[in-house]
């Protein structure tokens, strides 16, 4: 299984009877894997608007006595942190396992924060599995956990971890309570006089919490040495192949930590024993390294100890890295491999820049926005937000000024507004829009901010594998459809023009109308750019067994200009080496975008026009 497949096994092995997440890789295999048994197992799981209330969902139910989980990425946990710390002051009558997907070295991520700190912050305790069967025992142990103590836990993973494939060895699953109770205590209630009780509760049973950690299974000392390396998480796993190797040479101790926050002080203290020399391995952040050092100065040991001077601070682990610390480590040398974020950057790999996929709407969509600006001069400043269309920071199109999280287009948009004597354009998803896109727009409204905000509405969750969002209709709908103008008008928003990003010539005709009217009104004004995602209209169009309309170039006809494929920038556009353009058949989608570019008509349909028509008909109703 994926490690995050063996999560959601380990879940139900639980006992969970609710889970409720917002897609964000590495973590949306957990609900997903979840979902394609919810029916069969009667269990309830959702999709949410947000980590925020993901949480909201799950807690609610772990305090009516359901056990539950609630799924998310690193930077998600940052959307919920305000019911995180309430969490743990209230503690849970069942089981609340809080998964938080870490992504080291930020493959598809804004940051790269250790959010082990969270538990540290929170008084939460954190486990960490190092490998995919680990991680289905430890998810199912968290849950027993959990509901023993009757406090809230993380299980804290990371990329490699959620989406390396091991072997799992599947237990039962028990019978799941969907069902629950809720009994009124004033101990959920936090105002300042019940929260000032509750944190002693809380500290009351972090005591025990303490004390448990010290007897959980997944916490062991392997091997007999001078030498002790504590490990958690993947990071052992690292440590236990490098010194499997014998490249390292022997005698080596390993204390193998799930519980890095907090650590088994006890075991950690018999690990020490007839130990010369400590090494710490962890990834990110110190905190193993933290809990160590404070528990050696308060028992007064006096021990050569090492950890981020040797692993070295940020970015993932590697084999080169353990290797080269444990190397330094026995050797007494500094480190030849310090913190890079892979070896395996100094390969000579030839650049290959992320770009929309064919017959994606944003292509055509931010063609027109350059150009309508470009042909203007504007000065302009364009806030960004989370999602595909994140790519258009990249050449050709350079749309994305500012991008800091999800939702923070609309709200930095807010201030430029108030500041700049510029057009402000906000540019935001659909699924991010509902995630936390409201609340700002709401703002503007409210203090009559001039700004033009554009929302992406390809009915998708797209960036994350296709999760169903309030505006997911058709086949791939799995709950009610939410229309975008209705929620915006509603708002009180006064401009509200929906339009097709296909239509180029549409797309500068709203930007025209939207731009005069935030100017003289001084209002924001909202377009909604809807076509449904390439790859998702694609499915459909395979389902019903619809082969889309290719186009090819008239070579009689190419100037050589590029626009095509440099300005237009559709990956299935190339040129030869005489610069004309030539269409991959192989890549080309049918969407004709690409024929309103080209400025002498050289792009046509590679069937007869009534062929192409007849095409076209059929198409439009999955592709819109």
């Amino acid at each position: 299984m994926l490690g995050n497949e063996a999560i959601a096994r380990g879940a139900l092995e639980g006992g969970m009877g609710l889970a409720a997440a917002y897609p964000g890789t590495p973590s949306s295999e957990i609900v997903e894997s979840l979902l394609k048994v919810k029916d069969k197992l009667g269990i309830y799981v959702e999709w949410s608007v947000n980590e925020k209330v993901a949480f909201e969902v799950s807690y609610a139910a772990a305090i009516s006595g359901v056990k539950s989980l609630v799924a998310m990425k690193h930077v998600g946990l940052n959307v919920a942190a305000d019911p995180l710390m309430s969490s743990a002051y209230t503690g849970v009558r069942e089981s609340f396992v809080i998964v938080t997907a870490d992504d080291p070295s930020m493959w598809s991520s804004q940051n790269e924060q250790d959010n082990r700190l969270y538990g540290v912050h929170a008084y939460i305790p954190v486990f960490e599995p190092s490998d995919p069967g680990e991680a289905k025992e430890l998810c199912k142990f968290a849950f027993e956990f959990s509901s023993k103590v009757r406090h809230p836990v993380i299980l804290r993973t990371t990329t490699r971890l959620s989406h390396t494939r091991g072997p799992v060895t599947l237990g039962a699953i028990p019978r799941l309570i969907t069902r629950g109770e809720f009994t009124r205590r004033k101990e959920y209630v936090l105002t300042p006089s019940n929260a000032r009780k509750d944190r002693e509760a809380m500290l009351t049973r972090w005591k025990k919490i303490m004390d448990e950690v010290n007897v959980v299974p997944f916490n062991r000392i392997e091997g007999d040495g001078k030498n002790l390396v504590v490990a958690s998480g993947i990071a052992y796993a690292y440590v236990k192949e490098i010194i499997a190797s014998g490249k390292v040479g022997d005698g080596w101790k390993i204390l193998k930590l799930s519980t890095p926050y907090p650590i088994p002080r006890k075991l950690l203290l018999k690990a020490l024993e007839g130990v010369e020399k400590v090494l710490i391995v962890e990834e990110l952040e110190p905190v193993v390294e933290k809990e160590v050092k404070a528990t050696l100065y308060e028992e007064g040991i006096t021990i050569e100890l090492h950890g981020k001077d040797l692993i070295g601070l940020p970015y993932e682990m590697s084999h080169e890295r353990v290797y080269s610390a444990l190397k330094s480590f026995t050797e007494g040398r500094k480190p030849t491999v310090l913190a890079t974020s892979s070896a395996r950057e100094a390969l000579p790999v030839p650049p290959r820049p992320p770009t929309f996929c064919p017959g994606c709407p944003y292509r055509p969509l931010f063609y027109a926005i350059r150009r309508y600006l470009d042909r203007r001069k504007l000065n302009y400043v364009a806030a960004g937000d989370i999602g595909c269309y994140a790519l258009a920071h990249n050449p050709p199109y350079n749309l994305q000024d500012v991008i800091i999280n999800m939702g923070g287009s609309i709200g930095t948009a807010n201030g430029f507004a108030h500041v700049l004597d510029s057009v402000i354009l906000a540019i935001i998803g659909d699924s991010t829009f509902f995630h936390t896109g409201i609340p700002p727009l709401v703002n503007a409204v409210w203090h009559r901010t001039p700004m033009i905000t554009i929302i992406l509405d390809n009915e998708i969750t797209a960036m994350t594998g296709h999760q169903p969002s309030p505006t997911t209709r058709g086949a791939d709908a799995t709950e009610n459809y939410i229309p975008l103008e209705s929620v915006v008008r509603g708002l009180g928003v006064n401009f509200v023009e929906v339009i097709d990003p296909f239509d180029v010539s549409q797309v500068e005709n709203a930007l025209s109308k939207a731009m005069e009217y935030a100017s003289k009104r001084r209002e924001p004004a909202v377009i909604i750019a809807r076509r449904k995602c390439a790859l998702s209209a694609l499915r459909s169009l395979r389902k019903a067994g619809i082969k889309p309309p290719l186009f090819k170039v008239d070579l009689s006809k190419c100037i050589k200009c590029g626009m095509c494929y440099n300005i237009f920038a559709c990956p299935a556009i190339y040129p030869d080496k005489e610069g004309r353009a030539h269409i991959d058949p192989g890549l080309c989608v049918g969407c004709g975008a690409c024929v309103q570019v080209c400025p002498v008509n050289a792009i046509v349909p590679v069937d007869h026009p009534d062929t192409y028509e007849l095409q076209k008909g059929l198409i439009e109703k999955f592709w819109r």
